[in-house]
């Protein structure tokens, strides 16, 4: 491996750590990620001469470091900066390595929580998220939510500037300030992962690297607040919904329906991991979910699938976060624990609600419901207009095979 690779791979792995380090002791997560880029620009310089580090991380770390105190003495006095940052800044050279490992884990906690502020809005806290804690770049970033370069760019631009602008602090916030701002980091790991899931739109079903960033992402906040069931709750539901990923797309990239999948392609490490992770996890909807998603995982055929079990915790589901969503999967289960008869009228319910309207999974379960029940011309009526629906082109060629064959 050559220097320059080096640097490039050292940083990807460190850079979260790297910016986190640099914004405690600037104060700001925009000049924090220019001071990391600074530290890349000055190894990228080096190296190649110098060799490569025994400790690289370390070493972009104390330059990162070095360069953030330098610029805390240039643009205020040096007493002032004292007493914020809580700490002596000696005028000698950087340390080797973090003196305490364990500030680091709290600078990450706090850049999470930072980057996934409730000031922004989602598609600006995915974005910086993605790009301060993943790691990602701005091309990665727009090439998995199939949008523009120069739009993920604004994104993240105006991001930084509304946190300078608010003065959010560069902390882990306490009581219900925290509970708030954590259910919003929950809420974009989710996201994250979903859409790497199960893409809105576009010609993939899947995108594995989005849902790989967000179970790490999931991985470090599990284990930097251990103390928290529902974060244990998120990585437990993440861990078993990633073990199906290699089954839920065929050869040329077609989905393949849960019933239909072949299940020793699930990754068996990865429901063992979620198994674990449910020790720790709560009665929150993270949590909640992951039970249903392990029920699915423990069925070593789509036939033991416990659907009464999983149709009493979407029940429970809908009682923590009401929505229509969540009555149509609830249906879903309804109708493989008691039939499709008994499903039916709990789908026509939602026909009116206006969170539905324009959503194709309603038409495709009605479908799927009605061509259970040998209504087949209505069920290949609900399949067209599902996939008129759909934005996502796998999906599009399943819901109109399906109507053909209906």
């Amino acid at each position: 491996m050559s220097a320059t690779q080096a640097v490039e791979t050292v940083f990807r792995i460190e850079s979260a750590r790297i910016i986190a380090a640099a914004a405690r002791i600037v104060r700001d997560v925009g000049i924090a990620e220019e001071i990391a880029q600074d530290a890349l620009v000055a190894a990228l310089e080096q190296w190649p001469e110098s060799g490569v580090p025994d400790r690289p991380g370390a070493w972009l770390m104390a330059t990162a470091k070095h360069r953030a105190i330098d610029l805390v003495r240039r643009k205020e006095t040096y007493a002032r900066k004292l007493a914020e940052v809580g700490r002596t800044l000696e005028d000698v050279p950087p340390p080797a390595e973090p003196a305490a490992p364990e500030d680091i884990d709290d600078d990450l906690l706090r850049l999470i929580f930072t980057a996934c502020h409730p000031v922004l809005a989602t598609e600006a806290r995915i974005a910086l998220t993605l790009r301060l804690m993943g790691g990602l770049t701005t091309q990665e970033i727009a090439r998995a939510f199939l949008t523009s370069e120069p739009t993920v760019a604004q994104r993240i631009v105006r991001a930084k500037r509304a946190l300078a602008k608010a003065g959010v602090p560069f902390e882990v916030p306490y009581g219900a300030d925290r509970e708030q701002r954590l259910a919003s980091v929950l809420e974009v790991i989710y996201l994250i992962f979903n859409e790497g899931y199960s893409a809105t739109a576009g010609d993939d079903l899947v995108r594995p690297a989005l849902c790989e960033d967000a179970l790490r992402l999931a991985r470090v906040l599990a284990a930097l607040m251990p103390e928290e069931p529902e974060v244990h709750g998120l990585a437990a539901l993440l861990e078993f919904q990633a073990s199906r990923i290699a089954a839920r797309t065929g050869p040329g990239g077609e989905p393949v329906l849960l019933a239909d999948q072949n299940r020793s392609k699930w990754n068996r490490m990865l429901i063992h991991r979620g198994a674990r992770a449910m020790r720790d996890a709560g009665s929150g909807p993270y949590s909640v979910q992951a039970a249903i998603a392990g029920c699915h995982a423990e069925a070593v055929r789509y036939e033991d699938t416990d659907w009464e079990t999983i149709a009493t915790l979407y029940g429970r589901l809908v009682e923590l976060v009401p929505s229509p969503v969540v009555e149509l999967n609830r249906a879903v289960a309804v109708s493989m624990a008691q039939g499709p008869q008994a499903a039916l009228p709990l789908v026509d319910a939602l026909a009116a609600e206006p969170a539905l309207r324009g959503y194709h999974l309603l038409p495709s379960v009605r479908g799927d419901l009605l061509e259970r029940l040998g209504r087949r011309e209505e069920a290949r009526a609900e399949f067209e207009r599902a996939a008129s629906l759909t934005h996502n082109a796998r999906e599009r060629d399943l819901l109109l095979g399906r109507a053909a064959r209906a």
